[in-house]
């Protein structure tokens, strides 16, 4: 039996991205378009690969940064993030291959990394 591990998949991009200012520089018939293409592939990537998805997600929003200086306002390239299952860190990175996220989207990558368990604390049991 194959361990199962989870992964944090960050979905990165720019709107000062070469993809960025071309999708902004997109007319609204063609963004509307292009946007209604690229929710229906990520539907569609969310039923194929339904049986590995922990989390969903969401899109991320405005960042604050905490720190010993107190709150700031900062950007990052983080726009949206989701959850995997996989027996390893390559499958889990394939699960993103041709994502609509850079595929039709203006996204820049699918950054991915594994969910390590804190050491010392008790785990859940899946």
């Amino acid at each position: 039996m194959r361990i199962m591990k989870n992964y944090l998949a960050i979905f990165t991009g720019s709107p000062q991205s070469s993809s960025g200012t071309k999708w902004e520089a997109m007319n609204a018939a063609a963004r509307a378009k292009a946007e209604a293409a690229g929710m229906k592939g990520w539907q569609e990537w969310a039923e194929k690969n339904h049986a590995s998805l922990v989390q969903m997600g969401a899109p991320l929003g405005k960042t604050k940064r905490v720190g010993p200086e107190g709150v700031s306002d900062i950007t990052n390239a983080m726009c949206a993030y989701a959850v995997v299952q996989a027996s390893s860190h390559d499958a889990a990175a394939k699960l993103f291959l041709n994502h609509p996220h850079f595929a039709i989207f203006p996204g820049d990558g699918v950054e991915i990394m594994e969910c390590l368990a804190i050491p010392g604390m008790l785990e859940k049991k899946s």
